[in-house]
């Protein structure tokens, strides 16, 4: 009779390493699909991958949790070392270390408002950056012809801003790309309509932004792709979001902030009736300016005719009177020696000293002076004369080239939109806007046709 074998051992089951893990991973996941675990991060790690590699601690335990790229370009909170939060995701385990961990979706702050805590993360980040810094901000144009504008195209804002450019500017170009400018893909939208403005080379300025609101309702500006197409923008950007006391992260990285959308507008259009009076103001002080230079230049005129013959008239007086001394001279020596052979011959030629009466040919000798005089004092006199015919002939000639005489005839200057003088039809366009400088006062037109024959 053949025995049976009992065998009342305990079967084992024996697992592999791999075999094992992969067990403990599957019933995790299965088990904690969507939890929510609260603590404080620490060893914050972020490789050139993009993904978030921290721990969730608290006073007795800690958690190793891992947030991917795809989950961490939207979280609005992103891990920081030493932040309390509660950290939304699924249990799992990373097979090569045998570690399980917390593979977080979405981050909310504990104590601390999730917007602002985001805001002030972005904010810290792009000042790191140097995005924040003045140097790297441009200067408005001061005299724009194209204003562009990033904001709601049906919202008041746009409304008001076109009313006081067209108030102070009027024949200002503006152009609207309508954005939402809140709410789920607001961001998105005004980052399309900077980089619009940007790639296509239309506007000297551009605008952005929306009336006032709660820290919500203004995120989308500061979203950072929003600050991004500011500091990458072609153009100036002007940011003007909600009211003064309102500040956005596109505030402090566009090229100048305005308290408020009107304001941005009364900054960006130049004022044409001040633009008016300044214009008026510097001509008559060009007037002023140009009327003194005549007349220095006059002046110089009359001092350099009048100088010289003078000069030469003065020099000829002082020989006369050099000629005139001697001959003072010469006549005394021989009066005294006349004198001398008539006291001898005194007696016997009595007869004949009166025909040599000294005194008759001394009026002789005045009367040849005072003509010669007279002919001096006439041939000065003419070369005064000379003089100042030349003088009026070349003021007449300054008079006919000065620009303000030739534009008093009829004449006009023609610039175009950067100041430039045209002189052939060539260079200029169909709706190109130039500036006609007329005797009194300018003109703007706007070119029709052209004609370069």
């Amino acid at each position: 009779m053949s025995q049976i074998g009992l065998d009342f051992a305990p079967r084992r089951q024996v697992f592999s390493v791999s075999e094992l893990t992969f067990a403990v991973r599957t019933m995790l996941e299965e088990a904690f699909t969507n939890v929510h675990v609260s603590g404080e991060i620490s060893n914050v790690r972020r490789p050139a991958s993009g993904h978030y590699y921290f721990t969730l601690k608290d006073g007795q335990s800690q958690l190793k949790a891992v947030c991917f790229r795809q989950n961490a370009r939207y979280l609005k909170v992103k891990p920081d070392d030493g932040l309390e939060v509660v950290a939304r995701g699924r249990l799992g385990v990373y097979e090569q270390r045998g570690e399980y961990q917390l593979y977080v979706e979405a981050i909310e702050p504990q104590g601390y408002g999730a917007l602002q805590l985001a805001f002030e993360q972005l904010k810290k980040k792009l000042a790191t950056e140097g995005l924040f810094d003045d140097d790297r901000k441009r200067p408005l144009p001061p005299f724009p012809s194209r204003v562009g504008l990033v904001t709601s195209a049906t919202g008041a804002v746009v409304a008001d801003m076109v009313r006081v450019m067209e108030r102070r500017c009027p024949g200002l170009h503006i152009r609207v790309f309508p954005a939402k400018v809140q709410g789920d893909g607001a961001a998105d939208e005004i980052a399309r309509g900077l980089r619009w403005f940007s790639a296509n080379p239309w506007a000297d300025v551009v605008i952005v932004g929306r009336g006032g609101g709660s820290l919500e309702d203004l995120w989308a500006f500061n979203e950072e792709n929003v600050a991004r197409a500011i500091v990458e923008s072609e153009v100036p950007v002007v940011s003007a979001v909600g009211h003064q006391t309102d500040f956005t992260i596109a505030d402090f990285v566009a090229d100048l902030r305005a308290p408020t959308p009107s304001a941005a507008a009364e900054l960006v259009a130049p004022n044409l009736t001040e633009m008016r009076a300044g214009v008026l103001a510097l001509q008559e002080r060009s007037v002023r300016a140009m009327r003194y230079r005549f007349s220095q230049s006059g002046r110089r005129l009359v001092e350099a005719g009048v100088e010289r013959p003078a000069g030469v008239l003065r020099r000829r007086v002082q020989r006369l009177w050099q000629a005139n001394d001697e001959l003072e001279q010469r006549l005394g020596q021989a009066m005294v020696r006349r004198l001398r052979t008539a006291e001898r011959r005194f007696r016997e030629r009595q007869h004949r000293l009166a025909e040599l009466d000294l005194r008759v040919r001394l009026a002789a000798r005045r009367a040849s002076l005072a003509e010669l005089d007279g002919r001096l004092v006439s041939q000065a006199e003419s070369r005064l004369t000379a003089v100042r015919s030349r003088y009026a002939l070349a003021a007449s000639r300054l008079e006919a080239l000065s620009p303000v005489a030739i534009l008093e005839r009829g004449y006009s200057i023609v610039t175009d939109g950067k100041g430039s003088i045209v002189r052939d039809a060539s260079t200029i366009a169909v709706d190109d806007t130039l500036s006609v400088r007329l005797h009194r006062g300018r003109a703007a037109v706007r070119v029709e046709r052209t004609d370069t024959e």
